[in-house]
């Protein structure tokens, strides 16, 4: 792993600010790879209005098995950092379920790294962002590299989320409407990972009634789908999970 003076990610940071177009970005992530000697760089957001915008140095393999697998579900690094405004460790996330077990050594397996340190980000209209660097080494290495960038990090992924969102395909989409208790209760226990079989038994309803609940919160939150809808319900801090 390189040492990345700080003159380079001084460096790095002045050409990042003066990024004029989305596509640049992706080259200034694989710059930002290589100048840190990590394995991958990786930054990506959702609107609320459902706008996507990502660029990232993993492999196209990975990014596919990613979203063949709906990963998205029961990946601990995007559960943890819904919940946390700080830069978060891997390391520190609940990896105890089988699926999170699974889930890892899969990601290992294409690539992605032991080690990894991400930073939650928000934009002004209900967006949700991710920075994340990570890394094959042990545990002591990786503790010294994010004691050493950890500042800069920081300051990097913030100035990269405010570039993506001037130019990238967003746009401030009008707040979403209030949702109602029941749906409050079908999309929290949605986010927590029960399935819909599961949510239905708690809340003493049918299948075909929680599809009422969770479609109608869907266009409440102006949402694409199940997950972008407990996204954007998280990220407006219209429910909250443990």
């Amino acid at each position: 792993m390189m040492a990345a003076p700080s003159t380079r990610l001084d460096d790095f940071l002045e050409t990042l600010e003066g990024a004029c177009d989305a596509a640049e970005l992706q080259g200034l992530i694989a710059r930002l790879r290589d100048t840190l000697g990590v394995r991958h760089a990786g930054y990506h957001w959702v609107s609320a209005g459902g706008d996507q915008y990502g660029c990232s140095t993993y492999s196209a393999a990975w990014m596919q098995r990613y979203i063949a697998c709906n990963y998205l579900r029961i990946d601990p690094v995007i559960r943890g950092c819904f919940r946390r405004v700080h830069p978060v460790d891997w390391k520190r996330l609940d990896w105890s379920g089988r699926p999170a077990q699974d889930f890892l050594r899969d990601a290992v397996a294409h690539g992605v790294g032991n080690q990894g340190l991400s930073v939650p980000l928000r934009g002004p209209g209900g967006q949700i962002a991710l920075f994340s660097v990570s890394h094959d080494c042990d545990d002591r290495a990786w503790a010294l590299f994010t004691e050493t960038h950890r500042r800069p990090l920081i300051l990097i992924a913030h100035t990269f989320n405010q570039k993506a969102f001037d130019l990238g395909p967003g746009h401030i989409p009008a707040p979403a409407q209030p949702l109602s208790p029941r749906e409050i209760e079908a999309i929290t226990f949605l986010a927590m990972g029960y399935s819909r079989a599961q949510v239905a038994q708690t809340l003493t309803i049918s299948e075909h009634t929680l599809r009422g609940y969770v479609e109608s919160a869907r266009l409440k939150l102006g949402a694409l789908n199940t997950l972008h809808a407990v996204a954007r319900a998280l990220s407006l801090g219209l429910i909250a999970i443990a």
